[in-house]
């Protein structure tokens, strides 16, 4: 019966397609299993029966993610750019500019050459000030007027 092996493809296609909107580069190989399956379904018509299509399915999954996955995912890798500070380097140091009221204890934001961080001050810093970068703790910068 040609309506399972088109069961199988119509699954593999969903997956596939479902993995443009999830994360991980997983769901691609259950997908492409099941496409796999199908056509083995079409060429082996009913001697393929339902326990050999499971079987073959996890058989196929398993070998497309242990083969497949690291050659494609550097394949299909973007390229990520970077923030002209580095988070494995200190900002300590570097000037910037506050882009919104540093009011402590609340925080403010300042921009660091291209991007923007969050910033906290012993004292009130209005927005616009230009500021220098005198500690860091993970994503927050101390910073005093200049």
């Amino acid at each position: 019966m040609t309506s399972c092996a088109w069961l199988w493809l119509y699954v593999g296609a969903f997956l596939m397609l479902a993995e443009l909107l999830l994360p991980g580069f997983v769901i691609f190989f259950f997908g492409l299993s099941a496409a796999t399956v199908g056509l083995i379904r079409f060429a082996l018509g009913d001697a393929f029966t339902l326990t050999w299509q499971l079987a073959a399915f996890s058989a196929f999954t398993i070998l497309y993610l242990a083969v497949l996955r690291r050659v494609l995912t550097k394949i299909f890798s973007g390229s990520v750019e970077r923030s002209s500070i580095d988070l494995d380097k200190s900002a300590v140091g570097r000037t910037g500019q506050v882009t919104a009221e540093i009011a402590p204890p609340k925080t403010g934001r300042v921009m660091i050459g291209d991007a923007e961080w969050t910033a906290i001050a012993s004292a009130p810093i209005a927005a616009g000030v230009d500021v220098k970068v005198v500690g860091q703790d993970n994503l927050t910068m101390t910073v005093e007027p200049l």
